[in-house]
């Protein structure tokens, strides 16, 4: 059978090549081109065009204050659609005349956006709306093809959309809202906690204990996270990697809640030790505060190890965590000077912890919160410091979660009156929601 089809291909190739021929003949081109090194050069041409990619930047925009794993994620599927990512960062006056007031300052989320690793450019003071002449910026100046922007509606105070010029010009792409979280959720939470605080601190002492188990109870039923999980969701944030054979490893354990840039840059420092002869591939268009950053190496693979709730509960008292574990490390696997996470590390390192995980460095910065106690626990970097491997560095922000905190329960009627009216919007988007495909 082989035979016989070899045998065709042989007296039949020679009447269809010539067929070839005489149309070209007939057609007025040159047999020549046809097989001559003509041929080769414009078979080439022909691959060039039809393997050839245009290198697509992309734009998306945002407040991104109280900067969630839910932006993250958004900024994630919104690098999926081109080559490069603009990132916009709303300035603080266009949220106030938009959504009323941040709660984290332009500085605060540029360095928050700044720090994820799908972010290749940053352009600050970006406007709530795309207007007319923002657009054509985006188009010629930043070369941008495309806007991005998640499907849930972003509407003006006149209740226009703010992306109707992008979507008139045909350069718009939406991506899949995640779900389970959002910037009004977190600020909820934050006043629901306070609420729960004060009523304890108006009891009598007698009735003090059973209001704090009263309250612990409540609390743990009004605000359990509607976030659901998946291993899929994990793998996405993740760089994949492991530590070379060779690596020095270097561990950092925290909280991590309620991701701040205080976390962003004391994170970047010790990162800068980790692998400071490295440039980091994202170029800024604001001048951002210069950290302290080392000469000396501590090593190069970064791993972060991530409390659980009931360690951070223990430590800080029932109202703590803000966002619990997988919400925390979501954030902290987004970090771009991340390189893995411990997802629910224990409290203390221990020796075995050392070795399974090859640590040649256990580094603490000097910020943490004030409340916080070990519970007549004792230190728990007894090991890495008996071993001479525990090393201090001095934080680069005095900001904790509770101060951050602090800035919406000080502003409390502001920040309520803020809420309702967002609350409202996003109950009204998760009723008329549907699928979307993608993500």
């Amino acid at each position: 059978m082989d035979f016989e089809s070899n045998n065709w291909i042989g007296e039949r190739l020679p009447r269809l090549f010539g067929g070839v021929m005489l149309t070209a003949a007939l057609l007025g081109v040159s047999t020549s081109y046809l097989t001559g090194p003509h041929l080769l050069t414009n078979l080439s041409i022909f691959r060039k065009k039809k393997c050839g990619k245009k290198h697509i930047r992309v734009y998306m925009d945002g407040c991104f204050d109280l900067m969630h794993y839910g932006h993250a994620n958004a900024i994630r599927q919104a690098k999926t659609l081109g080559d490069e990512l603009v990132v916009g960062v709303v300035s603080d006056e266009e949220i106030v005349a938009n959504k009323g007031p941040p709660v984290l300052c332009m500085e605060e989320r540029l360095v928050l956006v700044s720090g994820l690793k799908w972010v290749d450019e940053v352009i600050a003071n970006a406007p709530y709306a795309i207007t007319e002449d923002f657009m054509k910026r985006l188009f010629t100046e930043h070369k941008i093809d495309y806007i991005i922007h998640g499907d849930d509606p972003c509407l003006l105070p006149d209740g226009t959309d703010a992306y109707a010029l992008a979507k008139q010009a045909g350069r718009y792409k939406q991506i899949k809202r995640t779900e389970g979280v959002s910037s009004t959720d977190i600020v909820g939470r934050i006043l629901s906690f306070s609420q729960d605080c004060s009523n304890s601190s108006l009891l009598g002492k007698d009735d003090s204990m059973n209001q704090v188990h009263a309250d612990e109870k409540k609390s743990k039923i009004d605000h359990i996270s509607s976030f659901l999980p998946t291993s899929r969701r994990i793998v996405q944030f993740s760089n994949g990697k492991g530590p070379g054979p060779n690596a020095r490893v270097v561990y950092i354990d925290g909280a991590f809640d309620l991701f701040h840039a205080g976390h962003v840059e004391f994170i970047e420092i010790v990162s800068s030790y980790s692998a400071s002869i490295y440039s980091f591939p994202i170029k800024y268009s604001f001048s951002p505060t210069q950290i302290l950053r080392s000469a000396r190496q501590f090593g190069d693979f970064l791993l972060v190890g991530v409390y659980t709730d009931e360690t951070i509960s223990e430590l800080r008292g029932h109202q703590y965590p803000l966002m619990n574990l997988h919400e925390r490390s979501l954030s902290v696997l987004a970090c771009r000077y991340v390189d893995e996470v411990i997802i629910g590390a224990p409290w203390e390192v221990t020796g075995d912890m050392v070795t399974t995980f090859n640590i040649s460095v256990v580094v603490h910065g000097t910020v943490s919160e004030r409340n916080s106690s070990t519970g007549g626990k004792h230190d728990p970097y007894a090991v890495p410091k008996s071993m001479g491997i525990f090393r201090v560095i001095e934080s680069p922000k005095d900001i904790t979660t509770t101060s951050v905190a602090q800035r919406i329960i000080a502003n409390h009627e502001i920040y309520v009156k803020r809420n309702t009216k967002k609350e409202a919007s996003e109950k009204k988007y998760y009723a008329e929601k549907q699928y979307v495909s993608g993500d």
